[in-house]
């Protein structure tokens, strides 16, 4: 049985109140949920520093009129009243690291992402510049910017997506074989502890 079919299984539990609906190791579906929802914000916020350093390595690249602050800026100038510049710069990170997160935690939800971080991020892309930010009167639709910032929007967001992808597998990867113990006959296997002094 598919590990995402799996999962299908876990969240239908727990959302019909099912607490005790073992996985294995022993952990229950509320616990297994939360577990991908921290997970997927911890490679969300990573994702968002390497989509930041492209962005910092592309923003000189477009011409002179193009190149003022890219969108998390102007979205929290719009949305949110600083005192000065440092303030406002500091915003922009929270916001724009805070929004990688929470974007990361849905991804991890997902039952079918595997493989699919590039087109989850373009996805974000579409349903942010297309969506909900025009929508709510924060700023213009993409196709009313100009064209060689939003390539590079969307550039951006094709790195976020794939390092998404590959830091959740590896976070989750490591959960199991790096930070997880083994229960039931594998339990028995002893360990070489130091005794402390």
């Amino acid at each position: 049985m598919s590990d995402d079919f799996s999962f299908e299984r876990e969240i239908a539990a727990t959302s019909l109140g099912n607490d005790r609906a073992k996985l294995p190791f022993g952990i229950t579906s509320r616990e297994k949920v939360l577990q991908r929802i921290v997970s997927g914000a911890l490679a969300g916020f990573a994702a968002t520093l390497a989509m930041t350093i492209a962005m910092r390595h592309l923003h000189p690249l477009l011409d002179d009129r193009d190149r003022y602050p890219l969108p998390p800026r102007e979205i929290v100038e719009r949305v949110a009243i600083a005192d000065d510049e440092q303030e406002a710069r500091t915003s922009t990170l929270l916001a724009h690291f805070g929004f990688g997160a929470l974007t990361g935690s849905i991804f991890a939800l997902l039952p079918m992402r595997r493989g699919n971080g590039i087109l989850y991020g373009l996805g974000v892309w579409a349903l942010s510049y297309l969506g909900w930010i025009p929508a709510a009167n924060i700023l213009a639709p993409a196709w009313r910017h100009p064209a060689y910032r939003n390539l590079l929007m969307l550039a951006v967001h094709v790195v976020w997506g794939a390092t998404l992808s590959r830091s959740l597998s590896e976070l989750e990867a490591a959960s199991t074989e790096v930070f997880g113990r083994p229960t039931g006959p594998r339990a028995a296997i002893s360990e070489v502890r130091e005794k402390p002094g």
